[in-house]
């Protein structure tokens, strides 16, 4: 099954790299949007040169970890976002008459993400990297990759649980946003300044700290003053990923026993 995946991807990506001007377009979007954000980012932090103990630069890096999981994520498994639109358009029984697995099924749908985005994620985490002068050793070396890793399928994981909940209610467009929302806001600052509700929320509800927050601490050195954990629990982000999705994926077979269609 991996394997099969990943010829897919071998043979998509060959695919998208006949639409050039497609791939530039996608580049140039994704510079404009994670430009914008470190610049709001930039012109906050000039106004307040420390967020509780955090530098312009520390949170640069805060938000490169962040960006380079989310994009693997786009990058790899975006499509299981469209899984309530089949639901609703009826699209969704096409899956279930096919001798394979449906989540595979959903993974391997035609899209037209690039993984340019995710070259710049990796390129803007090495410069933020050297920006926030993290020690860069045989540990950093090692987990980082396994961070990114992680933080994609945490994101994968929370995607796969909402995509789900449209077995049932059909619409959850607002929950959908809801969560999007909740990551890519709350994930650009450190989860410090928040009142505690949201720390717990962000840490053992959705644990999207964990796709930056925690490793930063960890690999900057810095104390948490948010929940007061031991910074090494940042690089437990793959283990919280790989439990999130062993999760979801439980609640989608279940979802799956229940499905009844919309009759679309």
């Amino acid at each position: 099954m991996v394997r099969a995946y990943l010829q897919y991807w071998r043979i998509n990506f060959l695919t998208l790299l006949e639409y050039r001007a497609n791939f530039v377009m996608w580049f140039v979007f994704a510079i404009v949007y994670h430009g914008v954000a470190l610049g709001a980012l930039y012109v906050t932090m000039r106004q307040f040169p420390s967020m509780n103990g955090w530098t312009f630069r520390e949170m640069f890096f805060l938000y490169a970890l962040w960006m380079a999981g989310h994009e693997l994520h786009n990058t790899l498994f975006f499509t299981v976002v469209s899984v309530p639109d089949y639901v609703r358009e009826g699209r969704f029984d096409r899956f279930l008459v096919r001798p394979l697995d449906t989540l595979f099924q959903v993974l391997t749908v035609p899209q037209q993400i690039v993984p340019d985005a995710l070259i710049l994620a990796i390129a803007t985490l090495a410069f933020a990297t050297a920006a926030a002068n993290v020690r860069v050793d045989w540990a950093f070396i090692v987990f980082v990759p396994l961070v990114v890793m992680g933080g994609a399928l945490i994101d994968l994981g929370i995607s796969l649980a909402v995509a789900t909940c449209s077995f049932w209610f059909i619409r959850v467009d607002t929950l959908r946003w809801a969560v999007m929302s909740l990551e890519q806001d709350f994930t650009r600052y450190p989860i410090s300044i928040y009142t505690r509700g949201v720390r717990i929320v962000l840490t053992f509800v959705l644990p999207f700290a964990f796709m930056n927050y925690f490793p930063a601490t960890y690999f900057l050195q810095k104390a948490d003053p948010a929940l007061h954990l031991n910074p090494s629990v940042g690089l437990l982000t793959p283990a919280i990923g790989l439990i999130w999705c062993g999760a979801s994926y439980t609640f989608w077979i279940f979802g799956l026993r229940h499905y009844q269609g919309t009759g679309s």
